[in-house]
């Protein structure tokens, strides 16, 4: 793959890669929620069992976010749409998304329209992007407050607006066709289980949900390595249904 990334304006995409056995291995690739980056924990120990799988881990930052290029006050969902097309030319191969809170509305708004993208995973997954904003963001003037009081996490007007214009994707949920996984701590006080649970009864294609039981939304503590566990197991489970079906087929 390339050795460096930018999106569509040119930013540079900040990124590290556990490579597997071979550039032909199955590839996965790893996005973060709000205001997080790369190194997010979780995304360190999952791409860490991937590798040891064998496969490639991509976990990148979007514009804005981390390590990566850009002005944060333009970070939002479209525009980390465009940056994981950015990602996905880069890699040059069909990919599992793996998509964190926010980065989960990103993985669905891309997988409904890019054929790229295999195989779905939600990990806390955000569905309701205007109620998370009024509920979380909803006490601050856009341009002039800070998320969760984080001095270099500006509240935009360009976030609040993208946000309340998405909505909701559980509509998009009738027309993700692909295997998805959504694992969802039970005790999640950022993004409810509930939306989880909301968007599994919608989608079109074979779909499982796996609560961690009192897991938080960052899946912190033991539900790291439980979160870890559940994943890399329907992982294996895809992996040895298309080997099965190949074995068919030839």
């Amino acid at each position: 793959m390339k050795k460096e990334i930018r999106n569509h304006l040119g930013e540079g995409l900040d990124f590290h890669l556990t490579e597997g056995s071979s550039p032909e291995a199955p590839w996965f690739v790893l996005g973060h929620g709000v205001t997080a980056n790369k190194d997010r924990e979780w995304a360190k120990l999952l791409s860490e069992a991937l590798g040891q799988r064998g496969w490639n881990a991509l976990r990148f930052s979007f514009s804005g976010n981390g390590d990566s290029e850009g002005d944060f006050r333009e970070s939002c969902p479209s525009k980390e749409v465009e940056d994981l097309g950015a990602v996905l030319d880069a890699v040059g191969r069909p990919v599992t998304y793996i998509g964190h809170s926010m980065g989960a509305v990103v993985g669905v708004l891309r997988a409904q329209r890019d054929p790229r993208i295999l195989r779905l995973v939600s990990l806390g997954g955000m569905v309701d992007t205007r109620a998370f904003d009024e509920r979380k963001f909803g006490s601050l003037t856009p341009d002039e407050g800070f998320m969760w009081d984080i001095p270099s996490c500006p509240y935009s007007s360009t976030f609040k607006k993208d946000m309340q214009e998405i909505g909701t994707v559980l509509p998009l949920a009738s027309q993700i066709r692909l295997p998805w996984l959504l694992v969802h701590g039970t005790e999640d006080t950022v993004v409810p289980f509930e939306e989880s649970l909301a968007i599994s009864k919608e989608a079109a294609g074979p779909v499982e949900l796996i609560p961690i039981e009192g897991g938080d939304h960052v899946f912190s503590g033991a539900a790291g390595p439980l979160m870890v566990e559940k994943v890399m197991l329907w992982l294996q489970e895809q992996d040895k249904q298309g080997q099965d079906k190949s074995s068919e087929q030839s």
